[in-house]
């Protein structure tokens, strides 16, 4: 019985997020470096409610080219929203589009897949770390990221998508383990 309660005020609280069609994100959480994240919340198979990071500018079907997010910004593993503390596992398409003024970025381990166009045109990225437990990194994710200079992608990562880093012009070094 408890269970099915449980179920039940899951739902109910994934209804309040879908209401909103408006914006692409469910809910906005301030980090502990006090940057605003944005991100979606999922239903897993499992019945686990989990988190993708998104964008806020995705407005009745448009992404908007102006970025959202600057500076650096360090993703949570979990993130405490109200009564409920969710994983953060994916970073979904285009969350980060055209944040020019983006200059580092700390993926935890909790996140599993990067997502087509994440990192699109992040032209101020100089620093990118990934942790283990990555899997996939999307189609054109870090596509035009020009300021990158040295990437190491971990050894949970089994599928690079395609053009993954094109047009990384100032990409020099790519570990990639065995």
């Amino acid at each position: 019985m408890k269970t099915k309660g449980l179920f039940v005020a899951l739902m109910a609280l994934m209804m309040c997020f879908v209401c909103n069609e408006s914006y692409a994100y469910d809910i906005a959480v301030e980090n502990a470096d006090g940057v605003t994240i944005y991100y979606d919340v999922y239903m897993g198979s499992d019945n686990k409610m989990t988190l993708q990071v998104t964008s806020e500018n995705y407005i009745d079907g448009t992404y908007y080219l102006h970025g959202t997010y600057s500076g650096s910004v360090v993703i949570p593993n979990r993130v405490t929203f109200g009564n409920w503390t969710l994983s953060v596992t994916s970073i979904g398409e285009r969350a980060f589009y055209n944040c020019t003024n983006l200059t580092s970025v700390t993926i935890p381990g909790s996140v599993t897949s990067i997502g087509e166009d994440a990192f699109y045109s992040c032209t101020g990225l100089t620093s990118l770390t990934i942790q283990d437990g990555v899997t996939s990194i999307g189609n054109s994710a870090f596509t035009g990221c020009s300021g990158l200079v040295s990437v190491t992608i971990p050894g949970s990562v089994m599928s690079i998508g395609e053009d993954a880093f094109y047009s990384c012009r100032g990409l020099t070094s790519v570990t990639i383990p065995g």
